[in-house]
């Protein structure tokens, strides 16, 4: 994984919710931007992945923009918040398997029919009995 730590870029904002004066006077929200087109650490493929993948929470400037209000402090604010994007952009780069298609095994195919057959013989018996006339 590519450390790209060092094109993040934070804004600050006050955060809401509980805190008292702490909440109304110190910038405490943190907010991490990443230009994503802008990175040297990433190919033009991986690029394209993060950009589909995170398509979301990239805004029309082109940045990749996580934010974070969990604590009281601005510094664990956008070390969290640098973790999440970290995180994000990690997961984004995974390429999921192909599935490979199977036919199920002769014993499966016969288990399934004596199964059925079974059942369809339990409710033979709750049937009445035919009347012959």
């Amino acid at each position: 994984m590519n450390d790209f730590s060092s094109e993040i870029s934070y804004k600050t904002a006050r955060s809401g919710g509980s805190g008292g004066q702490n909440v109304n006077k110190v910038e405490t929200m943190a907010e991490a931007l990443w230009h994503v087109a802008g990175s040297v650490y990433f190919t033009d493929e991986e690029k394209q992945l993060i950009q589909h993948k995170l398509g979301s929470k990239i805004n029309k400037d082109g940045y990749l923009a996580v934010k974070c209000s969990e604590t009281r402090s601005q510094l664990e604010n956008k070390l969290i918040a640098r973790q999440k994007m970290e995180e994000l952009v990690a997961k984004s780069l995974v390429i999921p398997k192909k599935r490979k298609a199977t036919k199920p095994s002769k014993a499966a195919k016969e288990k399934r029919l004596e199964r059925k057959k079974m059942e369809s013989a339990k409710k033979e018996m709750r049937r009445p009995p035919a009347i012959d006339g």
